[in-house]
Order: structure tokens, then C-alpha cells, then sequence
């Protein structure tokens, strides 16, 4: 099985935990910001995966390229991070950016309550 293929146990749990929620601003006029959520591997820890969550004005593609490069950049998703996991985020976006600032960290702990061991970001 490649990593590419992989995806840890808790993942419907956190899929789950992610449709739960609902944005009240999504599509909405003026609705512009965005919450992504990155997948992430610890290589020095075999099997340590999670996630990070995050919230942009940007495209979430270009926000992880960001993150990736170093500019602006969570050191979680800069070292460890593999892809963005569209599937647990698309469905809020776009939003307005109050709601976003709001959900982001509502998320995160949506998250962590699913049983998901390591969760950054959410702040």
C-alpha cells in the first residue's frame, strides 16, 4: 500500500466529525475565506499521522503551497505536512471570514473528539 493510497483508521471518524458541522455563511455575498485541513505524517514516529486546521482568504491550494515553502508558514504543515484533505473541508467554503475565524478552532476539537491523536492548528 502506498502513502498515497493510505489513510489512517480515524479518518471516518474525522469525516464524520467534519459533516457534522455546517457553516451558516457558506456562498453567501461577500463569502471569501476558506477553512482546508492538512494531512500530516511524522516520519521520525512510524505510524504518527493527523491533522492540521487552518483558515485563509487564499485558495487552499496556494495556502498549503505557502506552508510548504516556508512563507507564513505552520512549521507542522512546512515538516510534516503530505496533502490537503479536501473532503473534510470543502463543504464550508466559501465563508464569510468571522464564520471562519469562528469554525476554525471548532473543528479542530470536532476533531480530537473523533479520536483523531494529533491535531494542530485551530486557532
Amino acid at each position: 500500500m502506498t502513502q498515497a493510497t493510505f489513510l489512517p483508521d480515524w479518518m471516518p471518524a474525522a469525516h464524520r466529525a467534519a459533516h457534522g458541522l455546517r457553516a451558516t455563511t457558506q456562498g453567501v455575498r461577500g463569502a471569501k475565506h476558506a477553512l482546508y485541513v492538512v494531512l500530516l505524517k511524522d516520519t521520525r514516529s512510524a505510524g504518527r499521522w493527523g491533522l492540521y486546521v487552518g483558515e485563509t482568504s487564499l485558495d487552499p491550494d496556494v495556502r498549503f503551497d505557502q506552508h510548504k515553502t516556508g512563507y507564513k508558514a505552520s512549521r507542522y504543515v512546512n515538516r510534516f505536512g503530505i496533502r490537503l484533505l479536501p473532503q473534510l473541508f470543502q463543504h464550508f467554503n466559501p465563508l464569510r471570514r468571522w464564520e471562519a475565524v469562528e469554525l476554525e478552532p471548532v473543528l479542530a476539537e470536532a476533531f480530537r473528539d473523533a479520536g483523531v491523536p494529533w491535531v494542530e492548528g485551530g486557532h
